[in-house]
């Protein structure tokens, strides 16, 4: 049975709830929402043309049937020099109704409230619709560090043309029907940048003083209230600390946060931290795993002692223990669980019957989501690839009994798990074979690595869903063709993985070489400095680097690209590279291993070819990518003669590493695709 219709219907717990305090109502100004769950603004690059378009209203329609109490839809441009990246929704004209009247309608329908972000990021852009610079504007000529911009300093007409755009497009969102608006100036967009003395460097009215520099909110605030019905919320986003040299301390995020507050401002303040401005501070828009659960919560607290509205928080709450104890102590009173819902919609109402061990956990690893959309795609989860593709994959489609059949999943990692769960779900009769005593694959010695033991996660997840379903798992067996013969099954998956790949190297005196698989497993690694190969440039030599120079080795760390973790998302790849400085390991970009004679490890710059070499080297460790393991994939696609017990030519798929080493997201995604198919 699947998740879906599991919890078919179920708009809340029949009876008491083990969160009292999530699951009860919350009033923000007018707006009455039922719970305290909510998914905060985050852009999904579904948007099309900038209009919301089919897939955009089914993500998060299942957001709002999954239970969560309160949607803020993603940030909406109030003024082309708003657009702050190619795919940004607009609010700039009346075309963008229709399309917000139906997510509206949507989200309504399922019982949830939905807020929409209004937005300019001011000197915080991070592309164009063509590829040419815009001209950006802020408060002053203040360079920003993450993007390089240096924005123009805005004249006074045209901060009052923005804070009209503000007003026009919040009338747009509430004539769609939107229960009312979000003002996002967290992450150091354009109203912070108002706010902060070392930005905003004006010496008119808008500039100076707290009084002067709040000034900018309190007119669009006043000017969106005038502009949409009393029944309509405004509420506002904002960093406390913005962790940033540039951006706004702690004290004077609340200090501006309790003066708008006294002067009547927004129904509530959602609070964030950390700024768009700089890397460090940037990290702390979708913090990765290696920052705690809720940190965010006690800046919150801080804010809810001064104010008297509703206080939201978001930062790492991946569970519905953390909100609950979050709300318990009083830092908030309402919680984003943001990426929780992308990895599981339907959380909340999982929370709300007591079903936990059911609850897809995030693990932060940030890869399909704002990995994503840093890259332009569309956002998903690499747990729950259903996610951003409600469109296709939002119901499970159960099989009908005559054609149901008899699958046999090879390999137990994360893409053979997913294919024998959604089978299984689907009504099929499936058995799945993992050689090893554990199932998990590769994600068993990811989650071993210094600061990835969250990402274990994914194997927890993936295996109860598979045992939920029915699936029947045997470990220790090892498939070859002739027990496909002998079970006769009506489906083949052939899942097995990938093994490490070591080039070609000239090695002299058979030095000590290891691959990543073996140091991480415990292998003796003589004393000594060890030279770890990074060609895949993702967190696999990081991590094993960091493994090393933990248990005492002088690391050097060279890497085949411009710096190490470059093919993951950005906020990953910066804590990863602050960990390895913290660590003292050297880092050595653009080289690529030729040989090792027990000494000396000889590398060669991949620009120029010449030649780098690394004296006193105890060991030499590769991390040098995966070879597919597809012996028995190519076997049973040349064997035409093999036929399930009903007579019929046995049908083989292959997914996952064993058809070409990739990643975890491709692999789980793979396996839904397949088993949705068959």
């Amino acid at each position: 049975m699947s998740d879906q219709d599991s919890l078919a219907g179920a708009a809340g717990p029949p009876g008491p709830t083990p969160f009292p305090r999530l699951f009860s109502p919350l009033r923000l100004g007018p707006l009455e929402i039922r719970n305290r769950i909510f998914s905060s603004g985050h852009d999904t690059v579904m948007g099309e043309d900038g209009l919301i378009g089919d897939r955009l209203v089914e993500y998060q329609r299942a957001r709002a049937a999954g239970g969560a109490g309160l949607i803020i839809v993603q940030v909406a441009s109030v003024h082309p020099s708003a657009e702050y990246t190619a795919h940004a929704l607009s609010a700039m004209d009346d075309t963008c109704i229709p399309g917000y009247r139906r997510l509206a309608e949507a989200v309504h329908a399922e019982g949830a409230a939905i807020i929409g972000q209004v937005f300019h990021g001011g000197r915080e852009i991070m592309d164009s619709v063509d590829g040419t610079l815009p001209v950006p504007l802020g408060p002053s000529p203040v360079p920003n560090e993450r993007f390089h911009v240096m924005p123009r300093a805005m004249s006074v007409a045209e901060i009052r043309m923005i804070e009209a755009g503000f007003a026009a497009a919040s009338r747009r969102l509430r004539t769609a029907g939107l229960d009312g608006v979000e003002i996002l100036a967290a992450f150091g967009y354009l109203p912070q940048q108002f706010l902060s003395p070392r930005i905003n460097l004006r010496s008119d009215e808008y500039g100076g003083s707290l009084e002067n520099r709040v000034r900018f909110l309190r007119e669009t605030i006043a000017q969106i209230r005038a502009a949409m019905d009393p029944g309509a919320v405004v509420g506002l986003r904002i960093s406390v600390d913005e962790r940033s040299p540039d951006g706004l301390t702690r004290d004077e995020s609340l200090a501006a946060i309790e003066l708008l507050d006294r002067e009547g401002g927004p129904d509530y303040f959602n609070v964030a931290t950390g700024t768009s401005a700089t890397l460090a501070g940037s990290d702390h828009i979708v913090p990765p795993m290696t920052m705690a659960n809720a940190y965010t919560a006690p800046l919150a607290a801080l804010a809810r002692a001064r104010v008297h509205v509703p206080v939201l928080v978001a930062g790492r709450v991946n569970q519905p223990q953390e909100a609950e104890h979050i709300l318990e102590l009083g830092q908030a009173d309402a919680v984003a669980m943001t990426r929780a819902l992308i990895s599981d919609p339907l959380l909340p109402k999982k929370a709300a019957a007591g079903r936990l061990d059911e609850i897809r956990a995030c693990v932060a690893c940030n890869q399909a989501c704002i990995g994503h959309f840093h890259a332009g795609y569309p956002i998903s989860c690499i747990q729950y690839p259903e996610s951003g593709r409600e469109l296709w994959y939002g119901r499970r489609l159960a099989v009908a009994e005559a054609d149901r059949r008899r699958v046999l999943v090879v390999g137990g990692g994360p893409a053979g798990l997913k294919a024998a769960a959604v089978a299984a779900e689907r009504g099929h009769d499936v058995t799945l074979h993992e050689a090893a005593r554990r199932v998990g694959g590769q994600v068993l010695l990811a989650q071993e690595l210094p600061g990835r033991a969250e990402f274990g996660g994914v194997v927890t997840n993936l295996q109860g869903e598979a045992e939920r379903a029915g699936v029947r798992v045997v470990t220790g067996s090892r498939v070859d063709a002739a027990l496909v013969e002998r079970e006769a099954p009506d489906v083949v998956i052939v899942a097995t993985g990938a093994v490490p790949y070591r080039p070609e190297l000239e090695l002299v005196n058979d030095p000590p070489v290891f691959d990543a698989w073996e140091v991480i497993r415990g292998a003796d690694v003589p004393v000594g400095r060890v030279v770890v190969v990074d060609w895949r440039c993702d967190w696999v030599g990081p991590g094993v680097a960091l493994l090393l120079a933990g248990g005492g080795h002088r690391v050097t760390l060279a890497s085949n690209g411009y710096t190490p973790g470059f093919r993951i998302q950005q906020y990953v790849r910066d804590a990863t590279i602050a960990a390895l400085n913290r660590a003292h390991v050297e880092i050595l970009p653009l080289t690529r291993p030729f040989g090792y004679d027990g000494s000396a490890v000889f590398l060669q710059h991949t620009l120029t070819g010449e030649a780098v070499i690394v004296e006193d080297v105890a060991a030499l460790v590769l991390a040098a990518g995966h070879v597919a393991d597809a012996s028995l994939y190519d076997e049973l696609m040349a064997r035409t003669v093999l036929r399930s017990a009903a007579g019929r030519p046995i049908e083989v798929h292959g997914i996952g590493d064993c058809l070409a080493p990739r990643t975890v997201e491709e692999s789980v995604l793979e396996g839904l695709r397949v088993a949705s198919a068959i």
